[in-house]
C-alpha cells in the first residue's frame, strides 16, 4: 500500500456495531478507523478534529441525528464525504441524506466487500445510493431540484457548453451510483469511452469530482 490511508469515521449509538465496523476497516491495506462516535454531536467535534475523508454514519441516535450531524460535518469539512449506514431503506431517510449532502445510503446488511467499496467509492468522490428504493428517492430529489441543498462551491447555473447525448447518458449513470465499467457495460461502450465523459462531464460543470457533477445535475434538473 502506497500513499495516504483513507481515514474513516464510525457513528453508531451501538458499541457492538462499532466495533464490527472498526475490524472490517482496519483489516483493509488502504483505510483506517480515525475515531468513533456514539452520536451526531460527538460525531461533528470528533470530525472537525479528525478531519475524516470518510463518515460512516447511522440514522437514529439518541445523542444527536445523522441527518443533521452530515449536513453540520459537510458545512465544515466540504471536502469529507459521508456514507448513511442504516437498516432503514425508507424513502424519507435516503432524500434527507441525499439532501444533506450524503454521497451514499447503505444498509447494515451489506456485505462486508460491498462496505468497504462504498468507502473507498466514497472517497473518491463516487455516489453509492443502492438500495431498493435509491432509483425512486433519486427521482424525487430531481424533481424537487429548486429546493436541493447544494454544497455552496457548486454551480448551480448551466454549463456553457452543452451536454451531448452521450455525455447526458453517462451523467445519468453516475447520478446511480454506477462506476465507470458499469456504465459501459450499460451502454455498450469501451470504459476508457466513460473515462473520457466523465472528464467532460466534470469540466462542463466546473466541479472536481463525479459527486459534485451527480449534485449539480440534481440541481439545474439534468438528469431524469
Amino acid at each position: 500500500m502506497t500513499g495516504p490511508l483513507i481515514r474513516v469515521i464510525l457513528v453508531d449509538d451501538q458499541y457492538l456495531v462499532r466495533h464490527g465496523l472498526r475490524f472490517i476497516i482496519n483489516a483493509q491495506e488502504d483505510m483506517e478507523v480515525a475515531g468513533e462516535a456514539s452520536g451526531g454531536r460527538e460525531a461533528v467535534e470528533l470530525a472537525k478534529h479528525v478531519r475524516p475523508h470518510v463518515v460512516l454514519m447511522d440514522v437514529q441516535m439518541s445523542e444527536g441525528g445523522g441527518i443533521e450531524a452530515t449536513r453540520d460535518i459537510i458545512d465544515a469539512i466540504p471536502d469529507c464525504k459521508v456514507v448513511i449506514l442504516t437498516t432503514f431503506d425508507q424513502e424519507d431517510y435516503v432524500y434527507d441524506g441525499i439532501r444533506a449532502g450524503a454521497v451514499g445510503y447503505l444498509l447494515k446488511d451489506a456485505a462486508p466487500d460491498e462496505l468497504v467499496d462504498a468507502v473507498r467509492a466514497a472517497s473518491r468522490g463516487e455516489a453509492i445510493f443502492r438500495t431498493a428504493i435509491a432509483a425512486k428517492v433519486i427521482g424525487k430529489a430531481i424533481r424537487s431540484a429548486h429546493d436541493f441543498r447544494a454544497p455552496d462551491q457548486i454551480s448551480v447555473t448551466m454549463p456553457p457548453e452543452p451536454f451531448t447525448d452521450r455525455e447526458l447518458e453517462v451523467l445519468q449513470q453516475m447520478a446511480y451510483g454506477l462506476r465507470n465499467e458499469e456504465i459501459a457495460a450499460r451502454l455498450y461502450i469501451g470504459e476508457s469511452t466513460v473515462k473520457t465523459h466523465v472528464h467532460r462531464i466534470l469540466q462542463k460543470c466546473a466541479v472536481e469530482d463525479r459527486t459534485q457533477a451527480v449534485v449539480f445535475a440534481i440541481r439545474n434538473g439534468i438528469v431524469k
